[in-house]
């Protein structure tokens, strides 16, 4: 719509001013009420606003007292922070409202024939796109944003027991003092690398093997030879129907050290093996039940992918006379991958972040006398877990949730920025 510079020029200074002033002037009565609501809003809780984010700059002044048997509230350091950090979202909503009240101060147009109908029936067929996301980006910015900030700022804080927990005590800043005691303090560090090392081992042991056992069962199910395949499938499909906690729980309850399993190589005449008592032997115990619950997932994806490999590739190998290794190494697999890479980067972070497959089977054990709140089996997201219900190490605990962040985000970049499916659907 072209506008003439009459109609621009008086039109943006009113609503710099007051929101929807120029709407209100141009006869868009839905959007100037809209916009002038919100600016009443925001003036009559500006006050509270701007305290919230005093609040999150100091963490709190005042310290809660004891006299006699009577109890002095002071200032609680972490509610204060996370009103701070509300309040900042709060603003900056604000200040993208009001610009776009400036903008569309600037594109007016004279809207005083149309009824409030037409207004709002005009108004929603504009802007129909951002009337959908909105509620989706609500609740991103609840559940995902607000929560990351939060984290964040708890990185910069001296949030733990036992001198720094709220209410009884106050919480400082303290900058990037617990980023360097993560990967400098022998304390921490030593934790930190051992677990983290153990992590990377058990995301990549559990994806790899994962996904060739499950190969296997999708080439053994679509096998022509094979006979009774819808039999076969259903039976190699109930380790996957079943609730994941309740497989984990059942070998936990096996494989105890006095367990079926050790009570069954008992009465063989064998020793009991120390499934989840030994370091080594529980960490193999946890990637093997890890592949047995999950490989019918990749079983029934690879068998789909492998439908849709046309037959005439085999024919023209088998021609040329590649031979059964060969197809599979040239044909199948990669055309496979092809479509099951960007599942397999999922699957890499989830198992990653897998906190039932470890919690639930060893809940992180053996004990291990060199770790700081840790145990031989812990992953990073279990021993988040630890030192925050357990121990209340928040400062520690959220600077791992970020360096898990940062290390998975760009993964996950790297590795699909590489893979061709998605340079296919980017158009590159």
């Amino acid at each position: 719509m072209q506008l003439t510079a009459k109609n621009e020029a008086p039109s943006a200074p009113l609503s710099l001013l007051i929101m929807g002033g120029s709407q209100l002037r141009s006869g868009a009565y839905l959007k100037g009420f809209a916009f002038l609501f919100i600016q009443i809003v925001f003036i009559y809780f500006a006050i509270d606003l701007f305290t919230a984010i005093k609040g999150l700059i100091t963490l709190g002044e005042v310290a809660q007292t004891r006299k006699g048997f009577d109890i002095i509230q002071g200032d609680n350091s972490i509610f204060m922070l996370v009103e701070g950090v509300v309040a900042i979202l709060i603003v900056a909503l604000f200040a993208l409202v009001y610009r776009a009240n400036v903008n569309d101060a600037k594109t007016l147009d004279d809207q005083r024939q149309l009824t409030l109908k037409q207004q709002w029936v005009r108004m929603y067929e504009k802007n129909f796109a951002f009337l959908m996301l909105t509620p989706a980006a609500a609740a991103a910015l609840l559940f995902i944003i607000l929560p990351i900030a939060i984290t964040v700022m708890v990185a910069f804080t001296n949030y733990s027991a036992p001198n720094h927990i709220p209410p009884r005590s106050l919480v400082d800043w303290v900058g990037f003092k617990n980023f360097v005691a993560l990967f400098e303090l022998k304390i921490w560090s030593g934790t930190f690398f051992g677990v983290a090392t153990w992590t990377v081992i058990w995301a990549v042991c559990a994806t790899v093997f994962t996904f060739g056992f499950g190969f296997i069962l999708a080439l053994a199910v679509e096998n022509k030879d094979i006979k009774f395949k819808k039999a076969w499938r259903l039976i190699f499909i109930l380790p996957y129907a079943i609730p994941a906690f309740v497989t984990l729980l059942v070998f936990r309850l096996l494989l105890n050290g006095v367990g079926p399993v050790n009570n069954m190589l008992n009465g063989l005449g064998l020793e009991s093996i120390a499934f989840l008592s030994d370091p080594f032997t529980a960490k193999v115990t946890v990637i093997l039940v890890s592949v047995w619950a999950s490989a019918p997932y990749f079983m029934l994806m690879i068998s789909s992918a492998l439908t849709n490999i046309p037959a005439d590739l085999y024919e023209a190998a088998e021609v040329d006379g590649a031979s059964k290794f060969q197809q599979f190494k040239e044909i199948t697999l990669p055309m496979v991958l092809n479509q099951l890479a960007p599942s397999l980067v999922m699957t890499f972070a989830h198992n990653f972040n897998n906190f039932g497959a470890i919690y639930l089977l060893t809940e992180g054990g053996p004990i291990n006398p060199d770790y700081r709140f840790a145990g031989h089996t812990d992953i990073l997201i279990t021993w988040i877990y630890k030192l925050t219900l357990d121990f209340q190490q928040y400062h520690i605990a959220a600077v791992v949730s970020i360096v898990i962040f940062l290390f998975l985000s760009t993964i996950a970049i790297w590795q699909f920025r590489r893979m061709k499916s998605f340079k296919e659907d980017v158009g590159m």
